[in-house]
């Protein structure tokens, strides 16, 4: 059976974690990582820009930003502009989809049941919206996706609310989504909700949607056992 190598990351800055996902997609692509691998980190606070992102939607000035500790990246991901801080799970899928299935839509679909399916686990009852990306529960926004692909390799990912200090979004206009609300595990249940028990279940949910076996794997192992080529990209870097 093919493996989701998973590597806990914990609380990592975006930038260097922007790079290591890059770097693994391109030894995914070039066939020095065989298997896919899952990313699951922390960030301190940073907005990151999508492709498609409007500067308009990016309501808080550079200088709030500074004031507010935050972080700004403009990145190659689909999407518009969106928030990471502690308290969040983000994922990084770096999937070869050619051996899944050579269509983004249905990659996305099958996040969003990954994302439903853990949500489940603490009884959230979560949902599509049709026409947007992403998870919902009962009209509110939990989770977020943006993704990359190259050669049907994907990275960037998904950010799930788990205990996130939910003002941050007041910083934007969240996904160019106008008017609409973000809530938080911890907001729907009532309760603190470990991150660690969360990254488990997400990665179980990815594993079976893309009918994967999971394997822990640490970051040394990933960059420094298996692949000459994510040397090598770090060492430039």
């Amino acid at each position: 059976m093919p493996r989701l190598d998973v590597v806990h990351l914990g609380l990592r800055s975006y930038g260097e974690i922007l790079e290591l996902q890059r770097a693994v997609a391109r030894a995914r692509i070039a066939g020095d990582v065989d298997q896919d691998v899952l990313l699951l980190v922390e960030h301190p606070p940073v907005v990151t820009l999508g492709r498609t992102a409007r500067a308009a939607n990016l309501v808080a000035t550079p200088e709030l930003l500074a004031a507010r500790g935050v972080e700004r990246f403009d990145v190659e991901r689909g999407g518009d502009v969106t928030f990471h801080g502690p308290g969040q799970l983000v994922g990084y899928p770096i999937i070869d989809l050619a051996t899944h299935k050579k269509d983004l839509h249905w990659y996305l679909r099958q996040l969003e049941a990954a994302l439903i399916a853990t949500l489940a686990q603490w009884h959230i009852p979560a949902e599509r919206n049709i026409g947007l990306t992403g998870v919902w529960t009962a009209g509110r926004k939990i989770a977020s996706i943006g993704v990359h692909a190259r050669e049907w390799v994907t990275w960037h990912g998904f950010a799930l609310n788990v205990s996130v200090d939910l003002s941050y979004f007041d910083l934007m206009v969240p996904c160019g989504i106008s008017g609409v609300v973000m809530t938080s595990m911890e907001r729907e249940t009532g309760a603190r909700i470990p991150l660690g028990d969360v990254a488990a279940a997400a990665a179980a949910a990815l594993g079976d949607v893309f009918s994967l076996e999971l394997y822990e794997r640490s970051e040394r192992e990933l960059t420094g056992g298996q692949s000459a080529a994510i040397k090598a990209d770090e060492a430039r870097t």
